[in-house]
């Protein structure tokens, strides 16, 4: 399995603060948010999924093949626990790999996203999923991904041309409905419970007007993870870190900054 390319800040030694992005983003999408958490005293670490950004893909690009790179990435950097802050796709990898993991995370910050057996995809995901999604991922170019991206949030010229990596060739084009095709939420079915088991402060960070995970999600986590925070942000959509950076920072950096914990390696 090929190492994870990764955004870095902060000193090693420090809390550490592991990012992990959505589809299609990269770590891109966590550039202003990085410089704000080593500033506060934190190590920041934001690795590109396979296939995404300047990571390269490892067939097939399945639900569980992103958990374990993971937690290769987690062991090879030498990190112990982590503060684990998740959106979209990210979250459903990143909140797997917490419940298969206890005890490795000190804190959550949850945006944009679901981890309930009974989710549903909404219409984009179910024609990825479908024998349509071959079409779909083929027939992308980087002007009609941009237009898309713009459409539904504040994502500029660079950061779709950074986005725009993950179908840059047939493998991470494939890789993408890999993903998708694998993504049955009654494989959560076992870890209900096991989040709110974890026993750490949650902050549930969501974007106000997001349609894709909407605000009815983040009440779904607060009610069931016992002293979840939730913090909404006005006028922002699914992809709320492009849409809203400083005020994602703000928010992120005051919740972690009063659940450090005591110690760190």
């Amino acid at each position: 399995m090929p190492d994870l390319h990764h955004r870095e800040a902060g000193t090693p030694g420090d809390p550490a603060v592991l990012l992990v992005h959505g589809y299609p983003e990269s770590s891109f999408m966590w550039e202003e948010v990085l410089a704000p958490l080593a500033d506060a005293g934190f190590h920041a670490l934001a690795p590109d999924l396979l296939g995404f950004g300047d990571s390269e893909p490892d067939p097939p690009g399945t639900w569980e093949r992103h958990v374990e790179a993971l937690e290769r990435f987690r062991r090879q950097q030498g990190l112990d626990r982590v503060a684990l802050v998740v959106h979209d796709w990210g979250g459903l990898i990143g909140l797997r790999w917490a419940c298969d993991h206890p005890g490795d995370t000190w804190a959550l910050a949850i945006s944009d996203t679901g981890f309930f057996p009974d989710g549903r995809w909404h219409g984009l995901a179910e024609a990825m999923r479908s024998d349509q999604g071959e079409a779909i991922v083929d027939g992308m170019t980087e002007e009609g991904f941009a237009g898309m991206l713009g459409s539904v949030g504040r994502i500029g010229p660079e950061a779709a041309r950074e986005y725009f990596k993950a179908f840059a060739d047939e493998p991470r084009r494939r890789g993408q409905l890999e993903l998708y095709r694998s993504g049955d939420f009654e494989k959560l079915e076992p870890y209900e419970g096991r989040l709110a088991g974890l026993g750490v402060p949650v902050l549930l960070l969501w974007g106000e007007d997001d349609p894709f995970a909407p605000l009815a999600a983040a009440k779904r986590f607060e009610a069931e993870l016992p002293g979840a925070e939730l913090d909404v942000i006005e006028g922002a959509g699914h992809f709320v870190v492009d849409d809203a950076p400083e005020r994602y920072a703000e928010s992120l950096v005051s919740f972690l900054s009063q659940s450090r914990p005591d110690t760190a390696r």
